[in-house]
């Protein structure tokens, strides 16, 4: 079915600096973003040697948050049909995957929960190729040193107190100062897109990559965009817990 390049390309380690990381409550989970997973099927499989369908896609259950949100669940099944490079051979995958759509129109929430599901479905489905797709992510037996991460970490590490507390609300008024924690069940819909929630002086910060693209959500989560500073930012409620 597949050529030896293909095999041993497959039987690679996966690159680490494909690895993203999420929390979800007080767990950190790894996974490949769903764009990534196409650019690595093309790459191995060749653009016009696989595909996918929708086998089907339902809505799960709709309401509304305590934001006053619209929260749509949808549920996938995909499936992945990849052909050898004469196309005389063929394999398919099939799996179930599911999204959270969260906005301040129904219309919204709709359209991002049913293409969370349909990307959550397909990175399920090619995951059963190897390593190359992430598969090895859920041996929890395996450590995956993330390169990102750790730059990340260390950039953190060498800031001092100052440069950390020197964020600006767009008024140029500094911050207050506040010991206030934050609900992270409330923001769960953006921990699931790779974002990241960070508590700076009295107000909460949201923070990952690729975040423009995902201004919706965070905008349904009552964050509002900081054009000075280039941050989305809301104000700490006080008593928040």
């Amino acid at each position: 079915m597949f050529n030896d390049e293909q095999i041993k390309t497959l039987k690679n380690e996966l690159d680490s600096n494909r690895i993203k990381s999420r929390e979800k409550g007080n767990i950190n989970l790894s996974y490949l973003e769903g764009f990534d997973v196409i650019e690595t099927a093309n790459s191995i499989f060749g653009f016009g040697n696989w595909s996918y369908s929708v086998s089907k896609l339902e809505q799960v259950s709709q309401e509304i948050n305590t934001n006053q949100n619209y929260v749509v669940c949808y549920k996938a099944v995909l499936k992945v049909l990849v052909n050898n490079l004469n196309h005389t051979q063929e394999i398919s995958r099939e799996d179930v995957g599911f999204g959270n759509g969260i906005a301040k129109t129904l219309a919204d929430s709709h359209e991002s929960g049913a293409k969370e599901a349909i990307t959550d479905a397909l990175k399920r489905c090619l995951r059963s190729f190897g390593n190359q797709f992430g598969n090895s992510l859920y041996d929890k037996t395996r450590k995956h040193n993330n390169v990102n991460l750790e730059n990340k970490a260390t950039s953190k590490t060498n800031q001092s107190p100052s440069s950390q507390n020197n964020y600006q609300h767009p008024s140029s008024n500094q911050f207050s100062n506040s010991n206030q924690g934050f609900n992270q069940f409330e923001y769960q819909s953006l921990y699931n897109l790779g974002l990241n929630i960070v508590e700076q002086n009295g107000y909460l910060l949201v923070t990952g990559d690729d975040i423009f693209s995902k201004k919706d959500s965070i905008k349904a989560c009552g964050f509002r965009w900081d054009g000075k500073t280039k941050q989305w930012y809301k104000v700490l409620e006080q008593g928040a817990a």
